[in-house]
């Protein structure tokens, strides 16, 4: 099993172009659509100039937190593949799904054991399970164990502090995905040599396979 990857909080075009373009690029991107509190935010005009560049062999993703109806029909022609949503029940997620008909990453953010379990009201209409530290933009860490023994037949991705220099071979073993945002920055915006080292870590990683 290969252990795949998402590049969160892309917000330039050139380092897109370089993410999509790359030898091994990234199974998912991410852009955050409606937080205004993060730094790797991205307003409608800007979100519209960075998803028409070609995604290629990559899926784009739009990160919500509890998205009003506004953005979602301002963002529903753009070519988005997956909805990462965070803070919304399932009713909402479910209407969100239905209408908007996209794949929905369930964001869980999570502290404690009792956190985790929450992964279970959301079967029905989860795509792929993330489990994240409470910190949202603040790049905080949760101990990652706690999902080491989740049995599940959809994938889990993880977050929460992921840095170039981690043991990935761990993260192989407890998750599907990792999810990895300011571990490729350098004060606050994207570094195209951190992009390059992890892309190229994590090829190395598969190839031991």
């Amino acid at each position: 099993m290969i252990l795949k990857s998402k590049i969160c909080g892309v917000s330039d075009t050139k380092t897109l172009r370089y993410i999509v373009n790359h030898k091994s690029p990234p199974q998912f991107i991410g852009f955050i659509v409606n937080y205004p509190k993060s730094k790797r935010y991205v307003d409608i005009k800007k979100l519209i100039e960075l998803t028409d560049i070609d995604k290629k062999n990559s899926f784009y993703v739009a990160v919500l937190v509890n998205p009003e109806k506004v953005i979602l029909e301002e963002i529903k022609n753009l070519p988005f593949d997956y909805y990462q949503l965070y803070n919304c029940s399932v009713d909402k997620i479910r209407f969100i799904k239905n209408t908007y008909n996209k794949k929905i990453i369930t964001a869980l953010t999570i502290e404690n054991s009792e956190d985790v379990k929450n992964y279970q009201l959301y079967k029905d209409v989860s795509d792929i399970y993330l489990f994240d530290s409470k910190g949202y933009e603040k790049s905080m860490s949760f101990n990652h164990s706690l999902i080491e023994n989740i049995q599940s037949d959809k994938e889990l991705m993880l977050a929460g502090n992921i840095q170039i220099n981690d043991d990935l071979e761990k993260y192989k073993k407890i998750a599907d995905i990792i999810d990895i945002s300011g571990g490729l920055e350098t004060s606050g915006l994207k570094d195209i040599n951190k992009i390059e080292t992890f892309l190229n870590k994590l090829t190395d990683l598969n190839n031991e396979a």
